[in-house]
């Protein structure tokens, strides 16, 4: 008791560097967002963590009868007379992470039940605490450790695990999981989109290891408003009484000792200079989270995002979003990105075509790609996949919606890169959805109010008697800022002459174009003025009348085409032309770069993303 209050009074006295605001209000705030998670923070920064990717059995089940038959079990006939119609051993091996449609021609267009299995080594007792760990299973996982199940989880998109310690064996165990990514109604996405449906174990796997008390969850950002001060919070998993953690980023002479309450919260402010993270500079400082025997190591930046009138600005300049849409795909792969090196090769051309900005269309891509665009200067907006066909009637959809816009934020919430929040795209507006998503808006407020929060829109209408596009959605009022879906030449045809549009929509607000563009098949030559030519000078006369009406978007504050390279669509049915593609990209599925794609590189070359506003 006696070291417990001579600590306090520590603490005290350094009152004016570290400002602990353990309030009442707070704690039940975050424990509350906490509840709804099943992952810890960042396993890419615990030692203690071991990846357990690499080739797994498999069996495919599109008669769902695993479940009833026992695979789980994974039996081994133990007499002449025994025998059992499944079996891991000898048969279908795929890659972990990777979709399964991308690896097995029959599987290409597969949708339904696969059941992976793999073995690893543990020790059981060893006076740790053991989870397993998944950063993205599509779309429904279902787990098994030992023949006993441990947990399911719904979503593509967002991590999850289960604390295993007590299903462990000494030795050898024996993990399953069935993978379903049969779209229904209730799920989210529901039952058409406009991309391919890939699933299986898309991410990094985890078998991580740690004390029975460790660090679960921090936020490590600068105060909303401020310039000077770091704000967070700190959540440790296992603790019961008060503790000693502590916060050290060595580069800005921070090395901070932090009480908890009983419950292992504690949040801080810190007075410090640190340079500010921006496209120019992404500037990112090496922090460390630790707690007796347990720590956690990331790369976070620091910067301020907000909206002053019609402008965005960050760390208070204005900045004009250059920005471009990617799906998580290698479509010379056929499937899903998923590694650094996946990565690496979608951003080199993101940055090849000269932006600052990106939208990780339609939702939270791999934390490979969100880190690595952070660390390139690119800002991002992410979103959930509420994509059109949404039952909003549904209290389900709700629940699911809710927990999924709660697993993005708590994933990337300390990433500075991330700069919006998006909670929709392209869905209509009625009662119901309109109630959805003010929740929903609502929500990411309440959880983290220093990034803006959005949705894309796609019904502006266009009155001919005046020659402008006008909205009528109560959902555009109360974003922070808005973004527009409109292909103006492609799905719309033009009214009058791209300088005569007119724009006046959410005009007090900055405007995005989150998407505009037209398909062209690479190589194809054809008539700049005909829709139906499928042409790359097509695309590239739509592009320069796209920008020519741009000018007439009095708030218009960014701008994001659909899309970056041509992806996979069952959607997408011309038997020349797509042939299951979406050829709206700048850059074909092989990789060479369409007409369009010069375009909007001298675009992009030709904006000061620096005070745009005053131009």
């Amino acid at each position: 008791m006696e070291n417990k209050i001579n600590y306090n009074k520590l603490m005290m006295g350094k009152y004016n560097q570290i400002k602990r605001i353990v309030l009442v209000s707070v704690t039940v705030l975050f424990i509350t967002v906490l509840m709804a998670q099943s992952f810890m923070m960042n396993p890419y920064g615990r030692a203690d963590a071991q990846l357990l990717n690499g080739k797994w059995n498999a069996i495919i089940d599109p008669y769902s009868k695993g479940e009833q038959a026992k695979y789980y079990q994974n039996k081994k006939p133990q007499s002449d007379t025994e025998f059992f119609e499944y079996s891991f051993e000898n048969g279908l091996r795929l890659d972990v992470p990777g979709d399964f449609n991308s690896q097995v021609p029959e599987l290409k267009y597969y949708e339904g039940d696969i059941w992976y299995q793999r073995y690893f080594s543990a020790k059981k007792n060893n006076g740790k605490r053991a989870f397993i760990y998944f950063a993205g299973v599509s779309y429904k996982a279902e787990v098994w450790l030992n023949g006993k199940k441990v947990g399911s989880h719904e979503g593509g998109f967002t991590p999850f695990q289960f604390e295993v310690g007590s299903f462990l064996k000494e030795g050898q165990n024996d993990l399953i999981i069935r993978v379903n990514n049969n779209r229904k109604k209730d799920r989210i996405p529901a039952m058409k989109f406009d991309w391919w449906n890939y699933g299986g174990i898309l991410r990094d796997v985890f078998f991580i290891e740690t004390p029975n008390m460790f660090v679960n969850d921090y936020k490590v950002q600068l105060k909303k408003g401020e310039k000077n001060v770091i704000s967070g919070y700190l959540q440790l998993d296992g603790a019961n009484s008060v503790e000693r953690a502590s916060l050290s980023i060595p580069e800005l002479k921070v090395k901070e000792q932090i009480l908890t309450d009983e419950k292992g919260f504690a949040s801080f402010e810190i007075k410090v200079k640190p340079q500010l993270w921006s496209p120019d500079s992404p500037k990112m400082y090496n922090t460390t989270l630790s707690v007796k025997d347990d720590k956690v190591t990331d790369e976070i930046g620091f910067r301020n995002i907000e909206v002053k009138g019609t402008d965005i600005l960050l760390n208070g300049n204005s900045v004009f979003l250059k920005g471009v849409n990617f799906h998580e795909e290698i479509p010379q792969r056929l499937g899903r990105a998923y590694s650094q090196a996946d990565a690496a090769m979608i951003l080199e051309e993101v940055m090849a075509l000269g932006c600052n900005f990106i939208r990780t269309a339609h939702y939270p891509q791999n934390e490979h790609i969100v880190r690595m665009a952070e660390k390139k200067g690119l800002m991002i907006w992410e979103e959930i996949p509420l994509w059109q066909g949404i039952d909003f009637k549904n209290p389900v959809v709700l629940d699911k919606a809710t927990n999924m816009l709660k697993e993005m934020i708590y994933r990337d919430k300390n990433r500075a890169g991330i700069i919006i929040w998006s909670v929709a795209n392209e869905t209509r507006p009625n009662n119901y959805r309109d109630k959805v998503l003010t929740d929903l808006i609502n929500l990411a407020r309440s959880i983290d109010d220093t990034r803006l929060v959005s949705a894309a829109f796609d019904n502006p209408k266009y009155n001919p008697e005046t020659s402008t596009f006008n909205i009528k959605d109560d959902i555009s009022k109360i974003v922070d800022v808005i973004g527009v879906n409109k292909y103006m030449g492609w799905y719309m045809p033009w009214p009058v002459e791209p300088s005569e549009v007119k724009w006046n929509v959410a005009i007090d607000k900055p405007f995005i174009m989150t998407e505009f563009g037209c398909e062209s098949l690479y190589g194809q030559s054809g008539s700049k003025d005909k829709a139906y030519s499928w042409s790359e000078d097509y695309q590239e006369e739509l592009y320069r009348k796209n920008l020519i009406m741009f000018k007439n978007i009095p708030n218009l504050r960014g701008t994001s085409p659909w899309v970056l390279f041509d992806f996979r669509s069952p959607y997408r049915n011309h038997p020349l032309n797509q042939n299951g593609w979406n050829r709206k990209g700048l850059v074909s599925d092989k990789g060479q770069r369409k007409k369009a794609w010069h375009v909007m590189k001298q675009y992009y070359q030709g904006i000061d993303m620096i005070n745009t506003s005053k131009k």
